[in-house]
C-alpha cells in the first residue's frame, strides 16, 4: 500500500467475499487502536459489536451483492479496548486479477453526530422556547384583552361621572356649573371673534304658590316638564341649563339682540300655550346680548335686572337689557 493512502484523512480496508480483511491503511488502525498485523487476515466482523455484526450482516453485504456498492451508510466500529467509533462507510465491490474485493472507506462521525446532537438540542430549545413563546403571546393577548374591557369601562365610568358632574340631577339640563364655564368661553371666543351671543334668564311665574298649593313633587314635575320643553326649543348649539330654585339660563350662541329677543318670546310663548294639565304654566324671561366691555358677572347681572323688570312688569313677558337702558 502507497504512502499516501495508508495516510489519507479517511480509514480505508480491502476485505475478500468471506469478509477477511485483505488491506488496512494506518488512518483505520489509528481510529480503531490496532497493529496492522492484529487485523490482516482477521474477519471483519472482529472490529464490530455483537449487534453491527448482525446490522453488517442484514444490510451491507445485501446491498453490495445487488447494487455492487453501499454510499453512506452509518455504521460503529469497535476499537480495540471496545469503544464504539460511529463512521459513514462507503463500499464498492470490484474484482482484481479475476478475485473479488471489498473495498471500503471509513470517515470518523463524532464529531458531525455530536453537532446533529447539538442542532438537535438547539431544534428542541427552539420548539421549548416558541412554545413558551407563543404561550405568553396568548397571555398577553388575554391580558390586551382585559386590560381594553377595563379601558372601555374606566371610560364609561368617567363619561358617567363627567356627566353626572355637568348634569341637573332632577331636570336632566346641564347644571350651574357647566353654565358658567360655557359662558366664559363663549366671551372668550367673542374676544377673538367678536361673534355675538346672548344670555337668556327664564324663571317661573308664581312658582311658589304652586309648590305651596300642590307640594314639592308637583313643583319638581313642573320644573321637569319646563327643562324638557327648553331642551327641545333649543337649538343644538345653544346651552341650555338649570340655574338654581326656578331658574333657568339659556345661551344663545351666534345671536344677536334682535335674534335674543325673538328666541325668548318663543319660549315665553310657547310655555304659556302648553298644556300643563290642571297646572298654569307662564314665564318671565331677561335677556342681554354681549358688548365688548362685558365679563361673565356683568352679562349675568345685565340679564338678571332684564329679567327683574320682566316680573315687576307683570310677569310672562320678555325684556332685553338694552331696552333697560335706552328707556332711561
Amino acid at each position: 500500500m502507497d504512502i499516501q493512502l495508508d495516510k489519507a484523512p479517511c480509514g480505508y480496508f480491502s476485505i475478500s467475499v468471506a469478509g477477511l480483511i485483505q488491506s488496512v491503511n494506518q488512518t483505520l488502525l489509528d481510529m480503531l487502536r490496532y497493529e496492522r498485523d492484529e487485523l490482516l487476515g482477521q474477519h471483519i466482523h472482529s472490529t464490530m459489536s455483537v449487534t453491527n455484526k448482525m446490522f453488517f450482516q442484514t444490510y451491507f453485504y445485501p446491498y453490495i451483492q445487488l447494487y455492487g456498492r453501499v454510499d453512506e451508510m452509518y455504521f460503529s466500529f469497535r476499537t480495540s479496548s471496545h469503544e464504539d467509533v460511529p463512521v459513514l462507510l462507503n463500499g464498492v465491490r470490484q474484482e482484481r486479477d479475476g478475485v473479488t474485493f471489498i473495498d471500503c472507506v471509513v470517515l470518523m462521525m463524532r464529531k458531525r453526530i455530536e453537532h446533529e446532537k447539538d442542532i438537535l438540542q438547539t431544534k428542541t430549545k427552539l420548539e421549548a422556547l416558541y412554545q413558551a413563546t407563543h404561550e405568553a403571546n396568548k397571555k398577553l393577548e388575554l391580558l390586551h384583552e382585559e386590560y381594553e374591557l377595563k379601558q372601555q369601562e374606566l371610560l364609561g365610568i368617567n363619561h358617567r361621572l363627567e356627566t353626572m358632574a355637568s348634569t341637573d340631577a332632577l331636570t336632566g339640563l346641564k347644571n350651574r356649573r357647566f353654565f358658567q364655564d360655557s359662558l366664559l368661553a363663549q366671551l372668550a371666543l367673542f374676544q377673538e371673534t367678536q361673534q355675538p351671543f346672548s344670555l337668556l334668564i327664564i324663571d317661573i311665574d308664581h312658582f311658589k304658590k304652586i309648590n305651596d298649593t300642590y307640594g314639592h313633587p308637583v313643583g319638581d314635575l313642573v320644573l321637569t316638564n319646563l327643562a324638557r320643553l327648553l331642551q327641545t326649543m333649543s337649538r343644538e348649539k345653544d346651552i341650555a341649563a338649570r340655574y338654581g330654585g326656578e331658574e333657568f339660563v339659556i345661551i344663545l350662541s351666534g345671536a344677536n339682540q334682535d335674534k335674543a329677543i325673538v328666541a325668548a318670546e318663543r319660549y315665553c310663548t310657547t310655555t304659556a300655550s302648553m298644556d300643563w294639565g290642571e297646572h298654569s304654566i307662564t314665564v318671565s324671561i331677561g335677556a342681554a346680548t354681549v358688548t365688548p366691555g362685558d365679563t361673565d358677572q356683568t352679562l349675568i347681572h345685565k340679564a338678571d335686572t332684564a329679567l327683574y323688570a320682566s316680573k315687576t312688569g307683570g310677569r310672562n313677558r320678555i325684556t332685553h337689557a338694552d331696552h333697560l337702558v335706552s328707556s332711561k
